[in-house]
């Protein structure tokens, strides 16, 4: 229930008569729909949810809370794997799936305007006629929001070539924290003054709501080649990465399956023609403007894959073979349900080349926990999923699975990474944040956060952390923190492989 009974009561009756009273959701069933993300180690039902039907509705809404202190959590289609979209039962949950509206499409300038709701594949569908498309492609795509991929910075696999969300938004119009409604950026793209686009974009809803985005399109493709390449080992798969890279040429993707997620997918209704004997399958793809330079440049990748030990390649024939072999990729997460009832999919990136060593560590800290992983990730820019497969209602399993994560991050921080790189830090990472940033660069991050939002509502306890007294023994071990937040304070101890 939310706090302050009388004020909460007050504020949801003045926003049911903004919203409608069906568009509040009290009832503990309905507010069990909104408990937890992608991230299964969290499950919190909110006070109420808010699901505003307008632009209108939501700045009024969200002015009505800001008048009573009323913390928020803005959500897309909580479809994230961070925490990030979960509120307390002192929060509000403000649900944007109703506004879904593309508002325009300029085919001239290669650019749209969406509402926060409308979700990614539906755009990049309503752009095809004009030969463009949204580049940025989650595996969640058809089910996640432009809004939310903008609160995450996500990214997809064809981010390596084609960049995060950050490349393609051009300008936001977004409700601050206090009601008060801006624009960020231009629709022409043009950087006046201070990047607060930049700013904005994965800043994890604690700055606002973009209540109108205007996003960069970019032409389809016209000619594309997508290689499959299988693997005796793990390591070699790593090895021919690199080789690729370091070769000069910039796939539109590059992504990396293990044995274990190979054979998942094949067991499944997203089978895809992986050969389930590899250790590790690669699925490389190419495009561009002429077929002859896509040609040689896929002549070049089987080249390169087969000299660091490829034991097979192929290309997909026609479009419905190449969409099969995506299918079987984008899926594998929903495919890895088979294996237990709960699965943590952890987000984090390295230097390419630490790619052989660092999955080395990984299958040894699986083996060290007792716990079963799944690789199945960006290996062109070396974002790591390490996807652990678990029971929730095993507590002592839940504590491995925690130790795992915890020693994967730390060895991805060692080798010289972090602790995300495309779902968010959220509430499941925002204790790992020291391992990356010093006090001073977390207090500048907090004080740009509070340039936003000064009494902290939108999606408080999440990202940066409040305050913290820790003393650790080394990167392992226990460590005791003392968290505040005004009037709050708690002190926990943390167990760490």
């Amino acid at each position: 229930m939310l706090k302050r009974d009388a004020v909460a009561r007050q504020a949801l009756d003045a926003i049911a008569a903004i919203v409608g009273s069906r568009w509040v959701r009290q009832a503990p069933a309905e507010l069990e729909t909104f408990a937890s993300d992608g991230l299964p180690t969290r499950h919190t039902r909110p006070g109420a949810v808010i699901l505003p039907g307008s632009r209108d509705e939501l700045i009024r809404t969200v002015r009505v809370l800001a008048h009573q202190g009323i913390p928020f959590v803005a959500r897309g289609a909580g479809t994230g794997l961070s925490g990030g979209a979960v509120g307390d039962g002192g929060e509000v949950v403000l649900a944007l799936t109703r506004l879904n509206r593309i508002l325009a499409i300029d085919p001239a300038n290669r650019r749209a305007t969406v509402e926060p709701g409308v979700v990614n594949v539906r755009l990049s569908e309503a752009t095809r006629p004009h030969g463009l498309h949204y580049a940025p492609d989650p595996s969640s795509q058809t089910a996640c929001t432009i809004g939310g991929n903008v609160a995450e910075n996500a990214g997809g696999p064809h981010c390596l070539k084609y960049g995060v969300t950050s490349s393609h938004v051009l300008e936001l119009e977004v409700v601050l924290p206090d009601g008060k409604s801006l624009v960020l950026g231009s629709a022409g793209g043009e950087a006046w003054g201070p990047d607060l686009v930049g700013v904005f974009v994965g800043s994890e809803g604690t700055f606002g709501i973009a209540t109108r985005i205007t996003v960069r399109l970019v032409p389809l493709p016209r000619a594309v080649r997508t290689l499959l390449a299988d693997f005796a080992s793990i390591r070699q798969a790593s090895e021919a990465v690199s080789g690729v890279i370091a070769s000069g040429l910039v796939p539109a993707a590059l992504e990396m399956m293990d044995r274990n997620c190979v054979r998942v997918v094949e067991d499944s209704i997203y089978a895809a023609g992986y050969p389930t004997d590899a250790a590790a399958v690669l699925i490389v793809e190419l495009d561009g403007v002429a077929e002859a330079a896509v040609a040689a440049e896929a002549a070049e990748v089987e080249r390169l894959v087969r000299a660091h030990g490829a034991r097979g390649v192929r290309a997909a024939a026609d479009e419905r073979e190449r969409a099969r072999l995506w299918q079987g990729r984008k899926k594998a997460f929903g495919a890895l349900g088979r294996l237990s009832p709960n699965l943590l999919v952890q987000d984090a990136v390295v230097p390419r080349t630490a790619l052989p060593d660092i999955l080395d560590r990984v299958g040894a800290i699986a083996a060290e926990f007792g716990v079963t992983v799944s690789n199945v990730f960006h290996a062109g820019d070396g974002n790591l999923h390490p996807n652990i497969s678990f029971d929730a209602r095993d507590p002592q399993e839940v504590t491995r699975v925690e130790r795992a994560s915890a020693a994967i991050m730390q060895a991805c921080v060692a080798a010289g990474g972090t602790i995300t790189g495309e779902h968010g830090v959220g509430s499941d990472k925002v204790h790992y944040m020291p391992l990356v940033f010093d006090p001073d660069t977390l207090a500048a991050m907090r004080a740009v956060r509070r340039a936003f939002d000064p009494a902290e509502l939108a999606n408080p306890g999440k990202v940066v952390p409040v305050h913290a007294c820790r003393e650790w023994t080394g990167l392992s071990g226990r460590r005791r923190e003392t968290v505040r937040d005004g009037e709050r304070r708690r002190e926990i101890e943390r167990v760490e492989a």
